[in-house]
């Protein structure tokens, strides 16, 4: 079990980051293009003014966003907007479909300088490696495991706290079939992507039912019912802990339970269908430059960098250092492709689930 408790993020200098940042960001010259469109999550790092003000004074290029609510939302977007997009963030889990859809390009690491740093381990994950070519830069990786509310709960160090009469409710879990159907799998000790035996899957979840007060959709309706008092065991992602301490200042600590937690990756893809792939790839080039990262993971809170680099640049004590140990990573079950018809029998399960909640 790893407990993490609130400490003082350490904050760079502003300036001499800047300085330090903008003169490695750009792969090629002529990479100029004068807009470019990304896609990805509100408020997820792509977006921070100080990275955007900096990537467009280094390249001349101005950089705008449209946003998504789901993975399957994003792919939508793609599927029905080519040409719109240059960059988009992708959970690697969803490499494979995309780029079984044409919707996403391979990307030579070769050209891309910052991914000199990024971790083995990441460059050739199973989840964006297909067929011999890579389908995307690894970005920012993390963990789902439990949240619980400092002070107030101690001693948990297993998911079966979602079904411990001493939280009846006061369990909030996160409303994505995916994510509950692994963790019920980690607690009969399944895989999270091929469960053998669904019925065991389901009779956990519904054990669940007297502690749940409530599932939420958003890391801001987390926040806002954390902070209301609503709930003290929550499934959560790493990230989004390091975020709510740092930025909403919650008393909330990360527990990474024996059973394990559920890794995800997420990386930086090019579509197929984009008419500035060069721009893109420098803009991505920035994303992964570590000076970028330690100054969003310490001004804002970010996940774990795939950059090596990165994460040996943040402070000793920092949360994502403090979390992302290697002793971990064994026990860790990262999220994988899943074929249309698994995916759609975990959501089945999760609907079924949800509603035997409701009653």
């Amino acid at each position: 079990m790893a407990r993490v408790d609130r400490r003082q993020f350490t904050r760079l200098g502003a300036a001499a980051l800047a300085a330090g940042v903008t003169g490695s960001w750009t792969p090629s010259a002529r990479a100029a293009a004068k807009t470019i469109t990304v896609l990805n999550w509100q408020g997820y790092g792509t977006d921070e003014a100080f990275g955007l003000k900096a990537f467009t004074e280094a390249t001349g290029t101005a950089v705008k966003h449209d946003y998504y609510n789901s993975e399957p939302e994003m792919l939508t977007k793609l599927r029905t907007n080519p040409g719109v997009y240059d960059v988009v963030l992708v959970n690697s889990a969803r490499d494979s479909q995309a780029q079984a859809e044409n919707l996403i390009d391979p990307v030579d690491l070769a050209g891309v300088p910052n991914a000199a740093g990024l971790a083995p381990s990441f460059k050739t994950h199973p989840n964006i490696t297909i067929d011999g070519k890579t389908y995307g830069v690894p970005w920012v990786w993390g963990m789902n495991a439990l949240a619980v509310r400092r002070g107030k709960v101690s001693g948990v160090d297993s998911y079966a706290a979602l079904a411990d009469p001493a939280y009846k409710g006061r369990v909030a879990l996160f409303d994505d079939a995916v994510t509950e159907i692994a963790v019920a799998a980690l607690l009969t000790g399944q895989s999270i992507n091929d469960p053998s035996d669904m019925k065991a899957i389901g009779d956990k979840l519904k054990s669940f039912k007297d502690d749940v007060k409530l599932t939420w959709s958003s890391e801001d309706e987390w926040n806002k019912a954390f902070a209301g008092g609503a709930f003290d065991v929550s499934v959560f992602w790493s990230g989004a802990v390091a975020r709510a301490i740092h930025l909403h200042d919650q008393p909330v600590e990360f527990v990474i339970p024996k059973e394990g937690a559920i890794g995800w990756l997420d990386n930086l893809c090019i579509p197929a269908s984009s008419t500035n792939k060069e721009a893109g790839l420098a803009f991505i080039n920035t994303m992964i430059d570590p000076k970028f990262y330690v100054q969003w993971a310490t001004g804002s809170g970010a996940p774990a960098s795939a950059n090596n680099a990165a994460m040996d640049m943040l402070p000793a004590d920092d949360l994502n250092r403090r979390i992302h140990k290697p002793e971990y990573l064994s026990k860790l079950q990262f999220m994988g492709a899943l074929p249309d018809e698994r995916r759609q029998a975990f959501n089945d399960l999760w609907e079924e689930v949800k509603a035997f909640y409701a009653h």
